[in-house]
């Protein structure tokens, strides 16, 4: 059974019964026809299918929003935003895709020569539960328009989302079998990938998940983008504006309660400015309301589930130990549902858990840093380089960013994921790009024409 649970009261609000192995071989089988027709499709006909389904979207963004709110815990105001940032995602490939995918000209011994994007198939996405919306349509609106067909396996405690998704399809009369959720629990998910009629796989999830689709995919032969953990580090430097750095700061690690990729973890802060930030941020933080997250006033909801409020107190508990110092929260409250409040450890070092290890949740994270070039040092001293963050004079800032060891680094200024630009990450955080005019390259055959004769043959 699929279940989702209300993290906000711990009580079950949906059951899901999960596909039968005979209705996952007939999505399999009409994910493929689908695509056989599909992409035969033009781009202006492709569009014109996902702007519909992008104004679908818009119009009942109050029906979508609160299933968010109700199975993983989204304030309210943020799931409304990931409703519309979806549909958006679905307008941009809908408008750009055939630019992105144009012929490419390349000058060679024939007539002409040239490379032309082709789809390739059923596309695979494999989804957690964290932005249940925004990440479905970052997988499938690039997939969709390049021409391939998109089964969706999306995280087994967010049914509800998974099934309203694939509706929104539905109820603009997307060809069948075009864009179907495969409802599944996740270990059935190897044998789905392995199926020669599934020609690619997106993930996005945890390290250790990760490893594991490359590992299946690469024995299949199959291209895989892996969209994996974050320690993203912030680095705020003295010359910069502290109280800009803070504001963005404080939003970037509470964002969705704090469970996000992209969010603020570790916070290098110069030494001759450590002490002035560290008020800025106690303050702002302090100000941040945890509670239900269906009201319209509450900044910070429950972590998702009851096993990762464990996991990230056992590392701030721990990370105290070490010797951090814990400036406010820290402590599980009573009470119903799976809240932990707003924390800021000051004072980590580079051999503590907080510096080591991903916090999912709202644990802001203060490490001194003697100057730049040690503020480059500590932000580089991780497995993972997914996104960062530099806060000094602008110009000095894209010279740092070229030696920082991530995908995405964003120069005063929130990192954030966008249909315009690509996104992804290094080292164990990922391979390849999602996004952009990278993204929608990942899932097609970039394949070369020569037309002879040879030129002055």
């Amino acid at each position: 059974m699929l279940t989702a649970v209300n993290p906000a009261t711990g009580e079950t609000v949906r059951e899901v019964t999960p596909d039968t192995d005979e209705q996952v071989e007939a999505k399999l089988a009409a994910s493929l026809k689908a695509y056989h027709e599909w992409k035969e499709k033009s781009f202006s006909e492709r569009g014109d299918l996902l702007k519909a389904v992008a104004k679908h979207m818009r119009d009942n963004v109050e029906t979508l929003a609160p299933i968010m709110t109700e199975e993983m815990g989204k304030p309210i105001n943020e799931a409304r935003g990931e409703v519309n940032k979806g549909a958006w995602c679905a307008e941009h490939y809908a408008d750009n895709a055939e630019a992105y995918l144009t012929r490419q000209v390349i000058e060679s011994d024939a007539t002409v020569s040239y490379v032309q994007h082709l789809p390739i198939g059923p596309i695979l996405g494999i989804l957690p539960w964290n932005a249940p919306f925004w990440l479905a349509f970052r997988f499938c609106a690039p997939s969709l328009m390049a021409g391939n067909s998109a089964l969706m396996k999306h995280d087994p405690h967010v049914p509800g989302c998974a099934l309203a998704i694939e509706q929104c399809f539905r109820a603009v009369g997307a060809p069948e079998g075009l864009f179907q959720a495969l409802m599944i629990e996740t270990p059935r998910v190897e044998a789905v990938m392995r199926d020669k009629r599934v020609r690619g796989v997106s993930f996005t999830g945890s390290s250790r998940g990760g490893s594991k689709v490359a590992e299946i995919a690469g024995s299949e032969i199959k291209p895989a983008v892996l969209e994996l953990g974050g320690s993203d580090p912030s680095i705020v430097l003295a010359d910069a504006d502290l109280e800009k750095a803070a504001d963005v700061l404080t939003l970037s690690r509470i964002i969705n309660a704090g469970q996000s990729c992209i969010a603020a973890k570790r916070i290098i802060v110069e030494d001759s400015v450590y002490d002035r930030m560290k008020d800025l941020l106690s303050a702002k933080l302090r100000a941040l309301k945890v509670g239900n997250p269906k009201l319209e006033e509450t900044d910070v909801g429950p972590i998702a589930r009851k096993d990762l409020r464990a996991e990230l107190d056992r590392q701030v508990r721990t990370s105290i130990s070490e010797g951090a110092t814990c400036l406010f929260g820290g402590e599980v409250p009573e009470g119903d549902g799976y809240f932990y409040p707003v924390t800021l450890l000051a004072d980590v070092t580079p051999d503590m858990t907080a510096f080591k290890e991903e916090t999912f949740g709202p644990v802001g994270v203060l490490i001194k840093a003697r100057n730049d070039e040690h503020a480059l040092e500590l932000a580089n001293d991780t497995e993972y380089g997914l996104a960062a963050s530099v806060w000094t004079k602008a110009e000095r800032g894209q010279e740092m960013a070229r030696r920082i060891e991530a995908g995405q680094v964003s120069v005063n200024g929130i990192v954030k994921t966008d249909p315009r630009l690509p996104s992804g990450g290094i080292k164990s955080s990922g391979l390849g790009r999602e996004l952009g005019p990278h993204g929608i390259m990942e899932f097609v055959n970039a394949q070369q024409v020569w037309v002879g004769p040879v030129q002055g043959g």
